[in-house]
């Protein structure tokens, strides 16, 4: 291709589109360290006490919250910026789709659930997905999947997540709202 097309070669890959790219010979490591720090300090986060869990354990949050309301385009531009960190984390994913419900009216609780996810970024900074060269494991493909039953209050709809290994490293995640209201574990699962 040089020989058709001008081009510089600029060594290997090491940053794309906020990703961070760390390759060594027993390792290829991929994270967002420099863009979860700018998403702390963006948010006033960035000298908090970094906490152990994304979120409070069985928080139930309501569309329908009387708390005061805060800033509708700040609230919606930090949730933007977790969206995009969790390309490389899929530990924050259910807690990331949990606090985007509430964009269209964000209230102080809601507001509080994404200040507790940001500390747990502040505590896992540096963390990314790790990429063996030679894994044990060999080359096996494992899914785990799970669901609530009705965990969101506003619409009953359970909510549903996979996470996909090849290897020792995960490839594929998501955490989603179901589309219909579940009658019973079995079908929500």
């Amino acid at each position: 291709m040089a020989t058709r097309f001008l081009m510089n070669d600029l060594s290997a890959l090491s940053y794309y589109l906020g990703i961070e790219v760390r390759q060594r010979k027993e390792a290829l490591t991929l994270g967002q360290s420099t863009y979860a720090s700018k998403l702390l300090k963006r948010s006033g986060m960035a000298e908090c006490k970094p906490c152990m869990t994304p979120m409070e354990k069985r928080l139930k949050q309501t569309k329908a919250s009387t708390a005061a309301w805060v800033d509708a385009t700040v609230y919606r531009s930090i949730i933007g910026g977790l969206c995009y960190l969790v390309h490389m984390r899929p530990n924050i994913a259910f807690t990331v789709g949990y606090v985007r419900r509430f964009m269209d009216d964000p209230r102080e609780d809601h507001w509080a659930a994404v200040k507790r996810l940001l500390s747990y970024i502040k505590g896992m900074v540096d963390q990314g997905i790790v990429f063996p060269k030679s894994d044990e494991s060999g080359l096996q493909l494992t899914v785990f999947s799970d669901a609530d039953m009705a965990g969101d209050i506003d619409g009953r709809r359970s909510t549903y997540g996979v996470l996909v290994f090849l290897g020792s490293a995960p490839i594929s995640w998501l955490s989603l709202k179901q589309n219909m209201v579940a009658l019973s574990t079995c079908e929500a699962e």
